[in-house]
C-alpha cells in the first residue's frame, strides 16, 4: 500500500497538463511571489518544509537562457569581438532564484528550493524561506540549526543545496 506522498511524486514525474494552464496566471504574477502553501508539497516536506509558523513559500522567475554580459563604452565596436554574447553563467538558475528570494526578503533565511514548471521564456522554482528569529523556529530542535550565527546569508555564500550542487560539493 502507498501512500498519498509516493502518487503526488508520481504526478509530477509528467507535470505539463498539471502546470500548463498555471504557468499563464503565473507569467502575470510579480517575479517574486508570496504563496500559501506549496504547490509540490511532497518535495517541500522532503526538501524540509513545515506548516507550521516561522515557513514562508515565495515562487520565483527566472528568464531561461545563457548571460548577457553589460557592454560599457564599447560603441562602434564589432559585438562578436566584445564578449557579450554566448556566455555561461557560474551559477544555475536555481541558485538564481534562491538569492532573488532572499533580496526580497532580506530578514528570512533560505532553506532550500524545487523547481514546479517552465515555459519557453522563464523558469519557475518555489524557494522554502525561514524566519530564524520565529520563536517556533527557535524551539524546533529540527530546524534551530539555521537560527545560528554561521548560517547567516547562506544563500550568497553558496550554502544551500543548488550552491553546492554548482560549486560541484556533491
Amino acid at each position: 500500500m502507498k501512500g498519498m506522498y509516493h502518487y503526488l511524486r508520481e504526478i509530477w514525474k509528467k507535470p505539463w497538463d498539471l502546470v500548463k494552464k498555471r504557468l499563464v496566471k503565473w507569467r502575470r504574477e510579480p517575479v517574486v511571489k508570496r504563496i500559501e502553501k506549496p504547490t509540490r508539497l511532497d518535495r517541500a516536506r522532503a526538501l524540509g518544509y513545515k506548516a507550521k509558523q516561522g515557513f514562508i513559500v515565495v515562487r520565483v522567475r527566472v528568464r531561461k537562457g545563457g548571460r548577457d554580459r553589460p557592454l560599457y563604452g564599447r560603441g562602434g565596436r564589432k559585438p562578436s569581438k566584445a564578449g557579450v554574447k554566448k556566455f555561461t553563467p557560474k551559477k544555475s538558475l536555481q541558485w538564481v532564484a534562491e538569492e532573488k528570494a532572499a533580496r526580497k526578503y532580506p530578514n528570512l533565511e533560505v532553506l532550500n528550493s524545487y523547481y514546479v514548471g517552465e515555459d519557453g521564456q522563464y523558469k519557475w522554482y518555489e524557494v522554502i524561506l525561514v524566519d530564524k528569529h520565529h520563536p517556533a523556529i527557535k524551539s524546533d530542535k529540527h530546524v534551530r540549526w539555521i537560527t545560528q550565527p554561521q548560517h547567516t546569508r547562506r544563500v550568497f555564500r553558496g550554502l544551500t543545496s543548488a550552491g553546492k550542487k554548482a560549486r560541484a560539493l556533491r
